[in-house]
C-alpha cells in the first residue's frame, strides 16, 4: 500500500482532537468521561432491586428500574442469544448466565421475555450442556480459575434468582467463602491464601453469609465459628462501606453485596439500604448501569500528560485553569490511612468519589500530571513517591493495590504498572530529599531488573488492566509494550537499551498494512491501540534518534489516525479496558486522550512519503 503522508492533515487532526478533549472538561477543569454501559452491571443491579421488592425492601421507582433494566438487556442481547460485557463484546458464559438469571428473577415478568429467555438458554446449553447447578458452576469457575472474586458471586446470584432451583443442595454446588476471616486483623490476609483478591472483602463477607444462611457447613466447629462471627463481620462491612454506598463505586460488587444481604434476611440493614441507594443514583436514563461511576482522577491525569508540559500545556490551559486542575489533583491524594484497604497515605485512586481506593497506576499518573502542571508542593509529591516505593514487591515489580497481598493476577506485579512508576520517579527524582532519592534509586534498579526478566521472547510485555477481546489469550501486548517503551529514557544501560530495541521492533512487526495497530498481530486496529503504539515509538525515537523504519512507522500510524478519526471528528471507543475480574469496558475519552498524546509527538516524523510492504 502506498500512502502519502500529509503533515498538514495530521496537524489539523491533532488540533481538532485536542480541542475536543479540552471541550470535555467539567467546569472545574477536570475530565470525568463516560464509561460504557454493562450488561453484567445491569443484570446484577436489576436482580438486587427485584429481590428487595420481593422482601418488601424496595422503594418508589424500583419496579420501573427493574423493567427498564430488563428492557435494556433484551434490546442489547447478541444475535447468538448471549451477552458480552459491553454492547460491542462477544457473548461470554458468565455475563450470559447473569442476564439469564436477571430475566428470571421476577416471575411476573418472565412471560414478557419468553423468546429472549429461550435464546439465552440455547446459548448457555451450547456452552455448558444441561443447565444444572453443577454444570453452570463448573463453567463459571473455569472462566476465573482460582480467583473466586466473581465466580462465587455470579453463582450466588443464580441461586438467589431461582434458576438453580430450591433447597440446600442448590447451595452446596457453590464453593463456600470463609467470611469469618474478615474478623481477623487485616495484616493477616496476605498470609492466609484467600481465594479472593484484596479488593473483594465486601463480597467475602456478604456472600459468605448468604451461603452460610442457606447451607451451613456440616462441620460443627466451623459452623459455630461462622455463627459467632456474623455480627462482627457485618460491623466490618459497615465500616468499610464508603459514604456513597457503592463499594469501589462499582455497580456489580455493590449489587452482589445488596442481594446477598437481602438473601439472608438483612434487607433492612444499613449496608443494604445504602447500597441500593447508590444503585438508584447510578442508573442511566436508558435503564442500564456502567461498571463504575467514573474514572475522573485517572482521566484528568492522563489528559494533562497527553496535552504535554511546558509551553505546550500553557497553549491549551491558562494559568487559572492549570491552577484549578493542580489543586483538584492534590485534593484527591489520600492523606490518611485508607479505611478499606488500609493503604498508607500518599496515593491516588481512579475516581474522586468515596468508593475509590489508592492504586499504583493512578498514583504514577497523578505524579506525572503534577510535574507537567509545575506543582511546587514537594512534601505532597514526596508522599506520593514514597507510597509507590513502599508498594514495590519483592520481585521488583509494582502491583496495583497492595504489596505482597496475594497470588492472584490482579494482586501481582505488572510490567505496565512498573514502567509507569519508573517514569513518575524519574520525573521528580532531582526534586526529592537525599534519603528519598536514595530509596528511589534502589527501587529504580530493582524495577528495571523486573522488566528485563518479564519481557517476552518476542520483545513484548503484557498489560494487566487492559486487554483485547479478539486476542485468544485476551491480553493486549500492544498496550503493555507501548507503555513500557514510554519509559525508554529511565536508563542508558546496555541491557535495557537492548530490551527496548526489541520492543520497538516487535511493535513495527505488529503494525497492520493499513497503518494501525490492534492489541496484537493481525487484530483489527483501533484508535486507542494505534495511538498507544505511535506514542511508544515516538518515545523510543526521541531517545535513540530513531531509524527510518521507526520514523516511517510513526508517520504511517499518524496518517491512519487522521484517516480513521475523519481528521479529528469521529472517535468510536473500543472495549480495551479490563476492569476487576475480567470485565471489559469502553471509555469515551480514551480515543481522545491517547490520540492527542500520539499526534503531538508524531508530527516531527510525518514529513515523509513511503511504501509499506
Amino acid at each position: 500500500m502506498t500512502l502519502a503522508i500529509d503533515p498538514t492533515r495530521i496537524v489539523v487532526t491533532r488540533d481538532a482532537i485536542a480541542e475536543r478533549l479540552l471541550a470535555e472538561r467539567r467546569v472545574d477543569d477536570v475530565w470525568e468521561g463516560e464509561l460504557s454501559s454493562s450488561a453484567l452491571s445491569t443484570a446484577t443491579a436489576v436482580t438486587a432491586f427485584a429481590l428487595a421488592a420481593s422482601e418488601s425492601h424496595g422503594r418508589t421507582g424500583d419496579a420501573e428500574r427493574v423493567r427498564d433494566g430488563l428492557g435494556w438487556l433484551v434490546k442489547n442481547q447478541n444475535e447468538d442469544g448471549g451477552w458480552g460485557d459491553t454492547i460491542d463484546s462477544p457473548s461470554n458464559v458468565s455475563t450470559t448466565a447473569l442476564a439469564w438469571a436477571a430475566l428470571n428473577v421476577d416471575r411476573r415478568l418472565r412471560g414478557a421475555y419468553s423468546e429472549e429467555l429461550a435464546l439465552a438458554e440455547r446459548r448457555l446449553r451450547r456452552e455448558v450442556g444441561e443447565l444444572t447447578p453443577a454444570n453452570l458452576t463448573r463453567a463459571i469457575t473455569d472462566v476465573y480459575g482460582d480467583d473466586r472474586t466473581f465466580a462465587v458471586p455470579s453463582l450466588t446470584m443464580c441461586a438467589l434468582s431461582g434458576v438453580f432451583g430450591e433447597g440446600k443442595e442448590v447451595w452446596r454446588s457453590i464453593p463456600a467463602i470463609p467470611f469469618e476471616l474478615a474478623a481477623l486483623p487485616h495484616k493477616l490476609y496476605n498470609k492466609l491464601g484467600l481465594p479472593m483478591v484484596s479488593y473483594a472483602m465486601p463480597a467475602l463477607i456478604a456472600i459468605g453469609q448468604v451461603i452460610h444462611a442457606h447451607c451451613p457447613t456440616r462441620n460443627p466447629i466451623l459452623r459455630a465459628l461462622r455463627d459467632g462471627t456474623r455480627s462482627r463481620t457485618l460491623r466490618v462491612l459497615e465500616a468499610i462501606q464508603p459514604s456513597t454506598g457503592g463499594f469501589l463505586e462499582a455497580a456489580p460488587l455493590t449489587s452482589f453485596v445488596a442481594m446477598s444481604l437481602i438473601g439472608c434476611g438483612l434487607g433492612d440493614h444499613i449496608v443494604t439500604e445504602d447500597a441500593l441507594e447508590f444503585l438508584r443514583r447510578s442508573v442511566r436514563a436508558d435503564g442500564s448501569w456502567p461498571i463504575d461511576t467514573n474514572l475522573t482522577t485517572w482521566l484528568t491525569s492522563l489528559s494533562i500528560d497527553a496535552l504535554g508540559g511546558g509551553e505546550r500545556l500553557k497553549h491549551y490551559l491558562d494559568e487559572g485553569q492549570r491552577f484549578r486542575t493542580e489543586n483538584w489533583l492534590l485534593d484527591q491524594q489520600y492523606t490518611c490511612e485508607h479505611p478499606y484497604t488500609h493503604a498508607a497515605p500518599g496515593g491516588w485512586a481512579w475516581t474522586d468519589l468515596a468508593g475509590g481506593v489508592p492504586d499504583s497506576d493512578d498514583t504514577s499518573a497523578a505524579l506525572l500530571a503534577l510535574r507537567h502542571l509545575g506543582c511546587d508542593k514537594l512534601h505532597r509529591v514526596a508522599s506520593g513517591v514514597r507510597w509507590l516505593v513502599d508498594l514495590q514487591n519483592r520481585d521488583g515489580g509494582i502491583p496495583t493495590f497492595c504489596r505482597g497481598f496475594g497470588r492472584l493476577p490482579f494482586d501481582q506485579s505488572s510490567p505496565d504498572l512498573t514502567a509507569h512508576a519508573l517514569r513518575a520517579w524519574a520525573s521528580w527524582r532531582d526534586s526529592l530529599a537525599e534519603d528519598l532519592c536514595s530509596r528511589v534509586d534502589r527501587s529504580h534498579d530493582r524495577a528495571l531488573r523486573y522488566l528485563l526478566r518479564t519481557q517476552r521472547s518476542d520483545g513484548s510485555w503484557a498489560a494487566l488492566w487492559f486487554g483485547n477481546q479478539q486476542n485468544p489469550g485476551l491480553q493486549n501486548p500492544v498496550y503493555g509494550t507501548s507503555r513500557v517503551l514510554k519509559a525508554v529514557g529511565v536508563s542508558d544501560g546496555v541491557e535495557w537499551q537492548g530490551a527496548v530495541k526489541r520492543a520497538a521492533r516487535w511493535l513495527l512487526y505488529t503494525q497492520s498494512l493499513e497503518g494501525g495497530w490492534g492489541g496484537a498481530e493481525s487484530l483489527r486496529p483501533t484508535i486507542e491501540e494505534t495511538a498507544l503504539a505511535v506514542d511508544g515509538l515516538c518515545a523510543y525515537a526521541q531517545h535513540t534518534g530513531g531509524n527510518s523504519d521507526v520514523t516511517t512507522s510513526i508517520a504511517y500510524g499518524a496518517a491512519w489516525l487522521a484517516e480513521v478519526t475523519e481528521e479529528g471528528t469521529s472517535f468510536p471507543a473500543a472495549p480495551i479496558g479490563l476492569y476487576f475480574a475480567k470485565l471489559w469496558y469502553c471509555e469515551k475519552l480514551y480515543p481522545l486522550i491517547f490520540a492527542t498524546a500520539a499526534l503531538e509527538k508524531a508530527l516531527p516524523y510525518c514529513h515523509v512519503e513511503w511504501t509499506k510492504v
